[in-house]
């Protein structure tokens, strides 16, 4: 593998921005958080295709608000075909955190993450997928 060096400018804001995010993951330089990122990037690029894969997706959520766990109950119907299981557990006496374990192509596992991800309410939504074919 060539390592092939280039100059690239980027605004002082930016910038900051990618020493923060640098240091906050432990990445030695700023070359390797680079990397890093361009890595995910072509990655969820491909995740945007019909390639089979797996994986979970996280919410976290208050627990008191029941709205929401009958949104996320009417979404998980609309994707019995990919959901392979799906469990809650409760962080403490306020916050609950779902987990659902995805197989089936990509693009629909990225759309049922988008759905439940965005659901009002939800502190937090992340999705992870690895290949599987």
């Amino acid at each position: 593998m060539a390592l092939k060096r280039f100059g690239v400018s980027l605004e002082d804001k930016l910038l900051e921005e990618l020493d923060t995010y640098a240091n906050e993951n432990g990445f030695a330089n700023r070359s390797q958080a680079i990397g890093f990122l361009i890595k995910k990037y072509v990655t969820e690029q491909k995740w945007q295709c019909n390639h089979i894969v797996s994986g979970t997706i996280i919410i976290m959520y208050r627990r008191d608000k029941k709205e929401i766990i009958s949104r996320i109950a009417s979404v998980q119907l609309s994707y019995t075909d990919v959901i392979l299981s799906s469990s809650q557990y409760y962080i403490n006496d306020n916050i609950c955190m779902h987990i659902v374990t995805v197989m089936g192509e990509a693009r629909r596992l990225t759309e049922l993450s988008g759905q439940l991800t965005t659901i009002k309410g939800i502190r937090h939504g992340k999705l992870a997928m690895s290949r599987a074919d």
